[in-house]
């Protein structure tokens, strides 16, 4: 699904924001299902899981599909090619914007396990 990304920044720095909202909502998704996976019995990695798949659908979905799309899509015509690309925001940095949706999902469900009391030294252990 596509946001409004007019008001994001171009090359790095529009990645950057791109992640940055992927972690909040990561994050956000991550306190709400851990309200809702303790009473169902979940595992933290699960929570971890469903938030940052569930962040990626919601703020990274549209760019992915671009991104394939146009790798993959037969461009018939050139007008065609350009129509389509004009409806995309930053079209020539969409793969590293995309790489920082991830990026940011991930560091935002990371770092809700360790708020909601995560055993991070544990994890880090390896134990």
């Amino acid at each position: 699904m596509h946001y409004d990304q007019s008001w994001m920044g171009y090359g790095l720095e529009g990645g950057l924001e791109a992640g940055a909202i992927s972690a909040v909502v990561a994050l956000l998704l991550y306190l709400v299902l851990h309200v809702i996976g303790r009473k169902q019995g979940w595992n933290p990695l699960r929570v971890i899981t469903i938030a940052f798949l569930l962040s990626l659908l919601l703020t990274a979905s549209g760019d992915l599909w671009d991104l394939v799309y146009f790798n993959y899509a037969n461009m018939n015509s050139i007008q065609f090619l350009k129509a389509r690309l004009a409806q995309v925001h930053d079209p020539d940095n969409i793969g590293q914007r995309v790489f920082w949706e991830m990026v940011g999902a991930l560091v935002g469900a990371g770092l809700g396990w360790i708020l909601r009391g995560g055993d991070w030294r544990r994890a880090l252990r390896g134990d």
